[in-house]
């Protein structure tokens, strides 16, 4: 009986010789006839820890090696996307652009005349007037 292939991507290189590699597929709802993705994970062996996290990889099933490990890597389809941080100085970092490109302001809003029942008194209209 042939072996099982999977394709999958790793999502955790913590354990020594094991990667965690989660195989997505797309199924069809069986009463709404939607397609849907279901996900599993598969721990699998990996000899000289040459996996990273995010790697597209092809994993065969194999003889169990561990009581949850019973597929071994067998190559690297795409490479992790690697994102380069560069971590500043706080001192030398400059302020947002946000903050720098408002200039300050100067008007003030007038208050609101009362809460009454919507109807403002003359004294109030006078104020906010005097204030603008």
């Amino acid at each position: 009986m042939p072996k099982r292939v999977l394709i999958g991507t790793v999502v955790s290189d913590k354990g020594d010789k094991t990667v965690t590699v989660r195989v997505d597929r797309r199924v069809k709802h069986p009463l709404y006839g939607k397609i849907i993705r279901r996900s599993k994970k598969y721990h699998a062996h990996d000899s000289d820890n040459a996996f990273r996290i995010g790697e597209q990889v092809r994993i065969e099933e194999c003889k169990p090696i561990s009581k949850t490990k019973s597929w071994t890597v067998i190559e690297r389809l795409g490479a992790a996307k690697a994102a380069v941080i560069d971590i500043a100085e706080p001192d030398v970092v400059a302020p947002p652009a946000e903050e720098a490109a408002q200039p300050e302001k100067a008007e003030k809003k007038p208050a609101k005349a009362s809460k009454g029942k919507g109807k403002a008194k003359a004294e109030d209209i006078a104020e906010a007037d005097a204030e603008a």
